[in-house]
């Protein structure tokens, strides 16, 4: 059954600070029926009061499979089940030596950044087939494209986002639904305050989450057609990256990487 209530609706993760935040407000000022999602109650209400009566907003926690399950559904009782766009955006980052983090730290960050994505896609599948021209917009990370030491778990992370939005890309076109990942560098957010690694300071941060919801709102307007294939990097510095890393060859990658780690 197709949705026809006519209002937009995009639905989004991890929307109570930086990327989230900053995206929600950037919809809801172009009238979409915004969804929000996350765990701070605070900054749920404060978000609350920042978006039109429309909004819905709620906590979640993306890792638990159920959870998404009551809140899309409780969401598809005020939309009719449309659901235009998915922003799987919820992420948790941990900085340092690998063999110094400690394990649960580190598989914490696989079950939110990995986990919440799996969850998002698979319980909102329904609704985004329902929904004509829907699409998935998955925010990964520049260190998607080569390994970063300290941040292998994060890293890792955000490939296992590349690798499912590429299939998902494939496997889901045949039912009209869009799959695609942004690709930022490090942005100016509550995430990355603290981190200290030899990518941070030879990169430097220079994004805002403004930045990357502005890219995020573009991309789900235009759907522009880049030599990627589904991925979007943001910013100058970020396009230049993954030019390079289209066409250079892997050693040449490492060497980059290496360079910057011990800076």
């Amino acid at each position: 059954m197709r949705a026809t209530v006519t209002m937009k609706t995009v639905a989004i993760t991890g929307a109570t600070a930086g990327i989230g935040r900053a995206t929600a407000l950037r919809f809801d000022r172009a009238g979409y029926r915004v969804a929000a999602y996350g765990r701070n109650p605070q900054a749920l209400d404060e978000l609350r009061r920042a978006l039109r009566p429309e909004a819905v907003v709620d906590s979640l926690e993306v890792q638990d499979a159920d959870a998404w399950t009551t809140r899309l559904s409780e969401l598809a009782g005020h939309t009719g089940g449309r659901l235009d766009v998915l922003i799987n955006n919820a992420g948790i980052l941990s900085s340092g030596r690998f063999a110094e983090i400690p394990l649960q730290q580190q598989r914490s960050i696989i079950d939110v950044n990995v986990g919440g994505t799996l969850n998002g896609c698979h319980s909102a599948y329904p609704y985004l087939r329902a929904t004509p021209d829907a699409q998935v917009i998955n925010v990964s990370s520049a260190s998607a494209m080569y390994g970063q030491a300290e941040l292998a778990t994060y890293s890792a992370s955000k490939f296992a986002i590349r690798g499912l939005t590429e299939a998902l890309e494939l496997e889901w076109a045949d039912a009209g639904i869009r799959v695609c990942a942004v690709w930022p560098l490090f942005v100016d957010t509550g995430m990355v305050d603290g981190v200290e690694t030899g990518s941070t300071r030879t990169m430097g941060v220079h994004l805002t989450p403004e930045d990357v919801a502005e890219s995020i709102f573009d991309i789900a307007q235009t759907r522009p057609r880049l030599p990627h294939g589904p991925h979007y990097a943001v910013g100058r510095q970020g396009k230049a990256l993954m030019t390079i890393a289209d066409i250079a060859p892997t050693w040449v990658l490492r060497a980059i990487n290496r360079r910057a780690n011990r800076q």
